[in-house]
């Protein structure tokens, strides 16, 4: 037999019996995984229950309106100077 297989069987031999004994153990002693871990649902993020749309009043709409007017004003005085 080839020396690399030999090994090759050697280490699939302890990978079983380290899933054996995790199983026997709870997991508590199971390798970790390499990588992102699997979406769980604690891990999952949850969605802003508390906040609400905030909307604006006519009399802030009309306020905001004319301070924008106003401002273009002024843009277009200093524009044609």
């Amino acid at each position: 037999m080839n020396f690399a297989k030999i090994l090759s069987e050697i280490d699939q031999e302890i990978a079983r019996l380290e899933q054996a004994k995790a199983l026997l153990t709870g997991g508590a002693t199971a390798k970790r995984r390499v990588g992102r871990p699997a979406a769980t649902a604690s891990t999952t993020p949850k969605s802003p229950a508390g906040k609400k749309k905030r909307n604006i009043s006519p009399e802030g709409r009309k306020r905001i309106a004319e301070a924008v007017k106003k401002r273009w004003e002024r843009q277009r005085k200093t524009a044609s100077k």
